[in-house]
């Protein structure tokens, strides 16, 4: 496989080969590792978006006009739609795809969908990967629309930008909302399907426990905007507030800082990843053969076992270092 061919037609933002890419990824080829960071040098100029929040809430229907309106003002949108792992496949169930069809048919949107693969924060760390691959490919805007997990859904901030919160006015979500990881991460709401009963309160709901946060003239504070996705009504809202944000991120730098942040913690995750499937690779899977049935019958504990797999591995590398 030609990795500069690879490269390069990435760049050219040809369909077939970001596709391509993609996969190299999702499969963790062995090639992967290399294109990403061949690539890395021209990732960082797109701006990339969280939208996330409970079931049923309507991201996917918010996403594909969100996508809608920004081609529309001549941008490329790339979205990364994390669906739950099937339990056959592995893969994802692809339900985002089918509610995006309008905007996967225009030049210049680019749909990929991508399984959790177990992941409690509702976004794969393959995503992430993907998402410099989109970024090299030169798309304006990278949405994340991710599975709704809840609370747990907390490193999506990690990877996007901005992240927008999606409620629906009914089934609590406004109180959803006041729990601390929703409130943590949103740096700007939105209460779809505003024509329902209650869209009101769920506005002042969120409005007001916004309030009790801490916060001075120079903080952000997040605003929370009403939308009907269905009917594509409040969409330029959306817009005007994710510039609203962007805008304020990069008077203050915030922007950079925000990024920085981010590549800090995805090279702890890669560090942490490597130790793992090393120490695995080397001793985990030979001292758990011998030893398992030492934690079943009691005679050992899976701490002990833990620790007897750590020991060998450091007990191999004071081997390799003595030869």
């Amino acid at each position: 496989m030609q990795i500069d061919k690879l490269l390069d037609d990435i760049q050219k933002r040809d369909k077939r080969t970001i596709a391509r890419a993609l996969s190299l990824v999702e499969s963790e080829h062995p090639i992967t590792e290399t294109l990403l960071d061949r690539i890395h040098q021209f990732t960082g100029n797109a701006y990339r978006i969280g939208i996330t929040g409970p079931p049923g809430a309507g991201k996917s229907t918010l996403t594909n006009q969100l996508a809608k309106y920004l081609r529309k003002l001549g941008k490329t949108i790339a979205i990364i739609a994390v669906d739950p792992t099937s339990p056959f496949t592995g893969g994802a169930l692809l339900g985002d795809r089918v509610r995006m069809t309008d905007a996967g048919n225009m030049e210049g949107v680019f749909i990929r969908s991508m399984a959790t693969r177990g992941s409690l924060g509702g976004l794969s760390k393959k995503a992430i990967d993907a998402a410099d691959v989109f970024d090299a490919a030169g798309f304006d805007y990278i949405i994340y629309e991710t599975v709704g997990v809840g609370q747990s859904e907390l490193d999506i901030a990690k990877a996007a930008d901005t992240t927008a919160v999606v409620l629906v006015p009914e089934s609590g979500d406004a109180v959803q909302a006041m729990k601390a990881g929703l409130m943590e991460i949103a740096d700007f709401y939105i209460v779809n399907k505003a024509d329902r009963p209650g869209s009101e309160q769920a506005v002042s709901a969120v409005k007001t426990i916004l309030m009790l946060r801490a916060h001075d003239e120079h903080s952000w504070m997040p605003d929370v905007v009403k939308t009907v996705a269905h009917e594509n009504k409040g969409i330029d809202l959306v817009y005007k507030e994710l510039q609203r944000h962007e805008a304020h991120l990069k008077s203050n730098r915030q922007f950079s800082l925000r990024r920085e942040n981010r590549a800090k913690e995805r090279i702890r995750e890669i560090v942490f990843s490597k130790i793992v499937s090393e120490i695995w690779e080397k001793s985990g899977e030979q001292v758990l053969a011998t030893s398992l049935k030492k934690a079943i019958d009691g005679e050992s504990s899976p701490y002990n076992i833990a620790d007897e797999i750590i020991q060998n591995y450091k007990s191999s590398l004071k081997e390799v270092n003595n030869d």
